[in-house]
């Protein structure tokens, strides 16, 4: 077409940080009473699938003085993602921080896994770097991801289409809520059969589990204050990858 320039948008980067002193990096020795830090590489690899470009920044300990600096650091990135630091524990200090050097939307959201998430915005200059605080449970942190981040990325990037496509599907064993008033978002694997579609959970549904969330190509949609779905009943689920599994129909 002859032209010298083109309009394009650039991929996002985004800045993950994960914060306490109980998580340690990988390839190092496991002291008593501490976690290897596997939020770092799962959010990297779902930032990566998605098309944004990751920026690891360490651990970050317990202390105003890390914190802040790391923080800092990351915000030369397009946006910032916290894990752990925004639950209730006596020792989390990411919220005093995430108070004093940003502005906090909102804290808590009605979902299971997930609860403890934090949205909010630092101000770098002229721009307003958005940050969200997610879980530090590795499955809550994943699901959180899904729902909140992957949509920011998308519209970032400029996409329109972003949301997961979600369908009905019977579910194959028994689903139990105990009446939450969360929204219930277990992981599951949906397969087609006979024109129909049917879920059957992942295993254990713990946030600290894993492989729950690998095995998955769906997650539930319960809505909150169900008791418990039996099998044979329909439910929503919102699909994660519509080629997983070799049950799977090209549909």
């Amino acid at each position: 077409l002859g032209r010298a320039t083109v309009q394009v948008i650039r991929r996002p980067t985004v800045a993950v940080l994960s914060t306490g002193d109980e998580v340690v990096d990988v390839g190092q020795p496991l002291p008593a009473g501490r976690i290897y830090d596997s939020n770092a590489y799962s959010l990297a690899s779902l930032i990566q699938r998605e098309g944004a470009v990751p920026m690891l920044l360490g651990i970050a300990r317990d202390t105003v003085e890390d914190l802040t600096a790391k923080i800092r650091r990351g915000l030369e990135a397009d946006m910032l993602l916290t894990s752990a630091g925004v639950s209730r524990g006596d020792y989390d200090v990411v919220k005093d921080v995430l108070a004093r050097e940003g502005e906090i939307a909102f804290w808590t959201v009605a979902m299971k896994p997930g609860k403890p998430l934090a949205f909010g915005c630092f101000h770098a200059g002229e721009r307003c770097v958005p940050h969200v605080g997610l879980p530090g449970n590795p499955v809550s942190s994943m699901v959180s991801f899904e729902l909140f981040v992957r949509p920011a990325i998308m519209k970032m990037m400029g996409k329109t289409n972003w949301q997961r496509p979600t369908v009905r599907a019977v579910a194959k064993e028994r689903i139990v809520n105990r009446g939450d008033p969360r929204r219930f978002f277990a992981r599951c694997v949906v397969t087609e059969e006979g024109g129909r579609y049917y879920a059957s959970l992942t295993g254990p549904q713990g946030s600290g589990i894993l492989t729950s969330m690998v095995a998955a190509n769906a997650l539930t949609v319960i809505p909150e204050g169900v008791e418990v779905v039996e099998p044979g009943e329909e439910i929503t689920v919102m699909m994660l990858d519509w080629s997983h599994g070799e049950e799977w129909g090209a549909g």
